[in-house]
């Protein structure tokens, strides 16, 4: 969230109110002047003596004395001053005003406001959202003296405000000077933020613009945490309200022990789907032997609207350091990632023609010093979509793609490059068959005939690599592929069930298919470079078989709602495939532990996989893969989530892996971990934690703790954090142990941030 002082623009609005009311009387008149007496000294002084009330529009002043000297320009109220606006109101014991100028000053002034809740939206340019439940609306402010001294600029001396209504506010904002200039800045000196009456901290110095808009510039309220790692922490940030599209978040960060942070945001929101944002940091540590490492994070996506019916897609999640990079993050997921990557692609239709441009650059990490670049610059694609083919049964398509496959393998002291050009062409044709309803089939024939500008030389073999070495010299790769999938005969079974309290009917479906795949000979396999889907192995049939079981339930609606309707509540798969090449078990695409590495087999593994869905707020899923060869298991996960409104938020997860380990020919454990995570809130969102962990059973290793808390009242919040993260001994980064404490506040009115780290984020504030 981010949003900013709303709390003094109205303030100075009020005063600049309060200071017209008096000033616009340019010579005493009684037709809007009420008292118990007037005295008329001589034509130069007027006096007016008890309960004296000036109106002048929605604005009145109250005071027991009023002194007008008419040559002088000046008005002087005194004793129980007070200026009231509609809910607004300023109590003095003195006011002092020149009706000329227009200037005044209140003495020993205080008062109250009504500001509206601010409207906040998610996104630069979205709608806004509601504001949270319990934020007052009610801002009390006090000064020694409250001086208007110029057209827009009012001083306040040894004042402050606060939007509690306590005896002794949760909080209050102090400050020896604070200079109002209304929609353009507030600048505050000696500024202390008092919690129930004790210091918290203090600022020398605070300026920040005063807008109109409900979207201010300003800045945020500061973050306080500390790490084992980083020592204490303090994060700060400045937020620039562009205009209503476009927003930036600039923040700084230090530690005690590493250094210094910096870094920025941008968001836009243009509409019609044209939305992104950019976030950058730059870290600067301190290593225990003194050496300062620099190191940057960008993370970012972008979605644009482009002319001749295009759109454009872009996004970057870089680092420069994966070690500093993975110590930097709260969230299993980044500090856990040895990928870096960029790229972006335009996609464009027009008819039945599209065309597909793509920069894709990854980076996967093994070691600190070791990785593997992957990707394509560019990629182009050009496609001729499925059309039927006149006075026949039949469907044509063709594709045509050109590409610059990056692939380059880096240690510390060598770099390999296998990138090459390839230029591919590929027809189909496809006949649906579909008469019957209870058995379906659906054939296609394709072509595909690829270029390569590089190859390998399967004569020989580089000693450095124990593979074949690269030549320059160009190759094509042909081969067809005939393709049946066949699903059938479909057997159904309907129970009606009128009693029943969950449904008032259920169906069951089972649904056999097998799927047949020939694909020809390839003459030069052993000479093409393997990069993307270039492991196709020629020669091969295969056959994919498998049943799929699907229970329906028809639901009763809640009184007053939709009729009652079919949901697929459980299905059940099981499937496994035969190769006529043993090989191709080693590249299947649909095989999770197909990686090239697993069991060279003319079996594939038998696989599960089993979801759920029995109401809206309960899901599960499982999946597991069996070796049939071995007679064990090569992997087994599942996952399960529960989501109660917005009160209760629930996911837990297990995996299992095995590897084939080829000295003892046998799968051994190779990981096991299981991850949850849970939120609850009350209704009213005022107390709310969240809890998530990662336990690796492998290593008998907690990965991460993560508790979060919050509570909001009435006119401010407090939000907690504490993290504990372990580096497990095998991770490409082993850092030591961390703990991790964040705190934040919230005021009415004043905004703040999570840290570009992940810290707090998730938690409502």
């Amino acid at each position: 969230m981010r949003r900013v002082f709303a709390i003094l623009p109205l303030l100075t609005i009020l005063l600049s109110c309060a200071v017209r009311a008096v000033a616009q009387q340019p010579a005493p008149r009684t037709d809007n002047t009420i008292a118990d007496r007037h005295d008329v000294i001589n034509d130069k002084e007027h006096h007016y003596i008890g309960k004296v009330e000036f109106e002048s529009g929605d604005s009145k002043l109250y005071a027991d004395d009023v002194w007008f000297y008419v040559d002088q320009n000046r008005a002087v109220a005194t004793g129980n001053v007070v200026f009231r606006q509609g809910t607004n109101q300023i109590s003095a014991d003195r006011a002092d005003f020149d009706t000329k100028t227009r200037l005044g000053t209140f003495y020993n002034a205080s008062g109250f406001a009504t500001a509206q809740p601010q409207r906040r939206a998610a996104v630069p340019g979205g709608p806004a959202l509601p504001p949270r439940t319990g934020e007052d609306t009610i801002v009390y402010f006090f000064g020694e003296t409250v001086e208007k001294i110029g057209p827009k600029t009012y001083k306040i001396i040894s004042g402050g405000f606060t939007t509690c209504v306590q005896p002794t506010p949760r909080w209050d904002l102090h400050a020896g000077t604070i200079v109002l200039k209304i929609d353009n800045y507030t600048f505050l000196k000696n500024a202390v933020m008092n919690v129930k009456g004790v210091p918290l901290f203090y600022l020398p110095i605070l300026y920040y613009p005063t807008k109109k808009e409900d979207r201010a510039t300003g800045f945020l309220l500061p973050t306080y945490g500390s790490s084992t790692l980083r020592g204490q922490q303090l994060h700060n940030a400045f937020f620039w309200a562009i205009n209503r599209s476009q927003d930036a978040t600039i923040t700084h960060d230090w530690y005690s022990k590493t250094g210094q942070g910096a870094g920025t945001e941008y968001r836009y929101d243009f509409g019609g789907g044209s939305i992104g944002n950019l976030r950058a940091h730059l870290d600067q540590q301190t290593t225990t032997d003194l050496t300062t490492v620099k190191s940057y994070q960008l993370n970012g996506s972008a979605n644009q609207l482009l002319p001749w019916k295009m759109r454009a897609v872009a996004r970057v999640d870089y680092f420069s350091n994966i070690t500093t990079n993975q110590a930097f993050y709260t969230n299993i997921y980044d500090a856990s990632s040895s990928r870096r990557n960029f790229g972006g692609n335009v996609v464009g239709a027009w008819g039945s023609y599209s065309m597909t441009g793509t920069m894709d650059h990854n980076e996967y990490f093994s070691s600190q010093t070791t990785s593997t670049v992957s990707g394509s610059l560019p990629r182009v694609t050009l496609a001729r979509n499925e059309r039927p083919l006149p006075h026949t049964p039949l469907y044509v398509s063709v594709s045509g793609e050109y590409a610059n496959i990056l692939s380059i393998a880096r240690t510390e002291t060598d770099e390999r490059n296998q990138g090459l050009t390839r230029i591919d062409f590929s027809p189909q044709v496809r006949f649906p068959f579909k008469k019957w309803q209870w058995f379906t089939a659906n054939s296609t024939a394709s072509w595909s005939d690829t270029y390569y500008t590089r190859s390998l030389d399967p004569t020989t073999i580089d000693p450095a690599t124990n593979q074949p070495p690269i030549i320059d010299a160009d190759l094509n790769r042909r081969f067809f592929t005939l393709q049946t999938q066949l699903t059938g005969p479909v057997f159904n079974r309907i129970w009606d069930t009128p009693g029943n309290g969950y449904a008032e009917k259920f169906k069951h479906t089972i649904e056999p298919f097998v799927n047949v795949m020939r694909t020809s000979l390839i003459n030069n396999y052993a000479q093409i470079i393997k990069t993307g889907n270039d492991f196709t192995i020629g020669g091969n049939t295969q056959f994919t078989y498998g049943i799929a079981n699907r229970f329906y339930a028809k639901r009763k609606a809640a009184a007053g709602g939709p009729a009652a309707q079919a949901r697929e509540i459980l299905t059940v798969e099981l499937r496994q495939t035969h190769y006529s090449d043993k090989s191709a078990a080693l590249y299947d695409p649909q095989c999770a532990t197909c990686n090239g590495a697993g069991v060279a087999s003319n079996f594939g593994p038998v696989a599960l996989s089993v979801r759920a869905q029995p109401t809206n707020e309960l899901s599960a899923s499982a999946n597991a893969e069996f070796d049939s060869k071995y007679g064990t298991l090569r992997r087994i996960g599942a996952t399960g989530t529960y989501s109660f409104n917005t009160q209760v938020q629930s996911s837990l997860g297990w995996t299992k892996n095995r590897t084939l380990d080829p000295n003892i020919q046998q799968f051994t454990e190779t990981d096991q971990s299981i991850n949850g995570s849970s939120t609850v809130r009350t209704r009213d969102n005022k107390y709310g934690a969240i809890y998530s962990f990662t336990y690796d059973i492998f290593h008998s290793t907690m990965i991460q703790q993560r508790m979060s808390g919050f509570y909001n009242a009435q006119c401010c919040g407090i939000a907690f954090e504490y993290q504990t993260f372990h580096y497990v001994t095998n991770s490409i980064t082993p850092i030591a142990a961390d703990h991790r404490f964040f705190m934040s506040f919230t005021l009415a009115g004043l905004g703040n941030f999570s840290p570009f780290s992940g810290a707090l984020s998730g938690v409502p504030r």
